[in-house]
């Protein structure tokens, strides 16, 4: 039996390494699209304007999400001084957080066993990793909805604890403030409704002695009771909120400007119930979380769930806090299945409480013959996925004129990854081998961490080249004369993070036409203005033939269109839209 002082010497490992590697590679690329580069950019943009209240990429609004994951990015830079450095801190940071609220409720909730596998979980999970090391908001929305839930949890199943109960309602202010689907943690008062034990707190109960029994032992029955104060989390939770849209929405009165009401109704109904009910893009059936993202995203947790179903089973009916979580899980999963716009990321807040579950089957779980099975089932196919990752390594170093037709379209990066590919699987097998006697989700986290720990260090900075548009923006710099203007159509983020010179763009949210009929409107104004294009759309305003090519950039082939190449006519708008970038920092992004 592992004592306790081992249990928690083995969780503190495990903390620190995931924290490691969730660390490495900071600094060793940039921004990578589709999402890194624009709230970089928009980060940038914060600090370079000392404009905060209404993000920007550009010089245009940007009305997709709320601000508190750009305003944080936007500290990081402001107080790092370079965005290279800084772009990954808040999901790193945020991931950390996540990673001990779980190991805390692990060990609050049942024991230090718990918590160590619910560590472990995470650490293994592909998602949480994936997450932890993107630049996206989707890592600071879940640390934010798990602290939510570490709320309330605290407050009913260990409480009553009403300042942890408030924090909750904070945490979910601030969680709707990053993205809209901060909220979900309220989805968990139905199953605590149901499986918390807690009375009404309406009548005092008579002691013994024939006095009123104190309030703290009327409150206490395995968690805290239920009573009218529960109802103050609501206005804390807006008040919160009102924090950021108080100020916004006076702005967008007193100034009113149709830019301004525009970037208001579209954050707050287009991008909130609207794209939840009638999506626009990312539409999937219903059943896609179930049958295509969770098989992969949290492998191998639906197996090891599936396998051991009856123990889970018989567990869920002895145990009502571990009700109240699966209940919860799924509710989220039924939450973002009734909308037709899915995303893989969409369904990332629930797996912290799912860790909980699944560490809580396996430590009561796993001497049991089927858990044996799919241990040793594992204990085979991780070296062999080890043996093919080493294999595929050496076909792409040693013969990469034998891979498949796919994988030669990129055969810069094939070159770039093919040694830290073959390096990994041998470090894998090393692993295994050395952990061979241990634990089945030890050698899980552990291969995870390691294989992390090559992508950051070793594929990040050979793909870096390849996944920003850094040499196509200094050919252009190249053939641009003195004094040139530059343009943009159908422009990306990054394209505005590696510019050295003052950009213009005509609208990302205006179709294409619209955009080049402003942007031939733009090039007859003035001599000595060029215009930066993809070749994958049908221009008919300019001349094609007369474009210089830039080679390509993120799949898709770009030139450069001089003065030369304007036509005669062109169709034309209403009014010139245009938005106007001008770098402040430069050599931020070299």
């Amino acid at each position: 039996m592992t004592s306790d002082a081992t249990v928690r010497r083995q969780t503190l490992f495990w903390l620190a390494a995931t924290a490691l590697v969730l660390f490495a590679g900071i600094g060793l690329r940039y921004p990578w699209p589709a999402d890194e580069p624009r709230f970089a950019q928009i980060a940038r943009e914060m600090v370079e304007s000392g404009q905060w209240l209404f993000p920007t990429r550009g010089g245009e609004y940007y009305p997709d999400k709320p601000p508190v994951f750009m305003w944080l990015s936007a500290l990081f830079f402001q107080l790092v001084g370079n965005l290279k450095l800084s772009f990954l801190l808040p999901s790193v940071l945020a991931s950390i957080g996540t990673l001990w609220l779980v190991h805390d409720l692990g060990r609050r909730l049942w024991n230090a066993q718990t918590a160590l596998f619910a560590v472990l979980v995470l650490a293994f999970t592909p998602q949480f990793l994936l997450q932890g090391k993107a630049a996206q908001i989707d890592a600071l929305v879940t640390f934010w909805i798990t602290l939510g839930c570490y709320g309330l949890l605290r407050h009913f199943l260990t409480g009553p604890h009403w300042r942890w109960y408030f924090v909750s309602w904070v945490a979910m202010g601030l969680g709707i403030m990053t993205k809209g689907v901060g909220f979900l943690p309220l989805l968990m008062l139905l199953p605590l409704a149901l499986w918390s034990n807690a009375p009404p707190c309406a009548a005092p109960r008579l002691s013994p002695e024939g006095g009123t029994a104190p309030a703290a032992r009327q409150s206490r029955f395995h968690g805290a009771c239920w009573s009218w104060r529960l109802l103050l989390g609501v206005p804390v939770m807006l008040a919160v909120i009102a924090l950021w849209l108080g100020p916004m929405l006076w702005q967008v009165h007193s100034v009113g400007t149709d830019t301004m009401v525009a970037y208001r109704n579209d954050l707050l109904f287009r991008q909130t119930g609207e794209r939840f009910v009638n999506a626009w893009h990312h539409v999937k059936p219903w059943h896609y979380f179930f049958t295509q993202a969770i098989p992969v995203v949290w492998f191998p947790l639906p197996i090891v769930m599936l396998v051991l179903i009856k123990p889970l089973v018989a567990l869920l009916r002895q145990d009502a806090k571990l009700r109240v979580l699966l209940a919860w899980v799924g509710l989220v999963l039924l939450f973002f299945s009734i909308s037709s716009g899915k995303r893989e990321v969409y369904i990332f807040p629930a797996l912290p409480m799912l860790s909980l579950v699944v560490a809580v089957l396996w430590v009561n779980s796993r001497k049991l013959p089927l858990a044996k099975k799919l241990d040793g089932v594992f204990r085979w196919l991780m070296p062999v996925i080890a043996a093919l990752l080493m294999a595929l390594g050496l076909l792409m170093w040693l013969a990469p004129g034998r891979l498949p037709g796919k994988l030669q379209d990129y055969a810069d990066i094939v070159g770039a990854v093919a040694a830290p590919l073959t390096g990994l699987g041998v470090a894998l097998i090393a692993v295994l081998l050395w952990l061979r006697r241990s634990d089945l989700f030890v050698r899980l986290a552990a291969a995870s961490l390691v294989g992390w720990l090559f992508v950051a260090l070793l594929v990040w900075p050979r793909v870096d080249p390849y996944r920003t548009p850094q040499d196509m923006m200094q050919a252009v710099e190249q053939h641009l004369p003195p004094g040139a203007e530059l343009g943009l159509i159908a422009f990306k983020e990054q394209f505005l993070l590696f510019s050295q010179r003052p950009l213009t763009h005509f609208s990302y949210l205006a179709p294409l036409l619209q955009q080049e009929q402003n942007a031939w409107i733009w090039m007859r104004e003035a001599p000595n203005r060029h215009l930066l294009v993809p070749t994958d759309g049908e221009l008919g305003c300019f001349e094609v033939a007369r474009a210089v090519s830039l080679g390509e950039a993120h799949r898709r082939e770009w030139v450069l269109l001089g003065p030369d190449a304007v036509r005669p006519t062109c169709g034309t708008p209403a009014r010139l839209q245009r938005f106007h970038y001008q770098p402040v920092t430069n050599g931020v992004l070299p």
